[in-house]
């Protein structure tokens, strides 16, 4: 499943994405991955979730990211969430590849039974239409 929390900056998305993490570590029965740009979530999320830092691994572009997902869902099977602050920060503001990347997104999260979260820091309009199916609005 892929949910993507769409906003303006300042309009709270990162609080959200905290709550959810900490929310998901909770319930899991296996492990929680929170991945941003920059380390500003260090002391917000819980020490049981993994913090991945894209610019340690100097991701960039959608199709590294996806790379990199998938690389993170084949070496752990046992991930059950994958939540990441500034999507856009990280591949790009491109959205017709930004909605490519959704869909290689939603087959990923099938096929690992992995529920994935993006955070989109764009107005709702700026966003093609495929991805109405997966967008929450904050």
């Amino acid at each position: 499943m892929v949910t993507l929390i769409i906003g303006k900056k300042g309009t709270g998305k990162t609080k959200k994405l905290i709550s959810l993490a900490n929310e998901a570590v909770e319930a899991s029965n296996g492990n929680v991955v929170v991945i941003e740009k920059g380390s500003k979530l260090t002391y917000d999320v819980t020490h049981k979730a993994r913090l991945i830092d894209t610019e340690q691994y100097s991701i960039n572009g959608y199709d590294a990211f996806f790379g990199f997902l998938s690389g993170l869902c084949a070496g752990n099977y046992d991930v059950t969430d994958v939540l990441v602050d500034s999507t856009l920060k990280i591949g790009g503001n491109d959205f017709s590849a930004f909605s490519d990347f959704i869909q290689k997104i939603n087959v990923l999260a099938a096929k690992t039974e992995t529920k994935f979260t993006f955070l989109v820091s764009a107005d709702e309009k700026e966003l093609p239409d495929s991805l109405d199916a997966v967008t929450v609005k904050i």
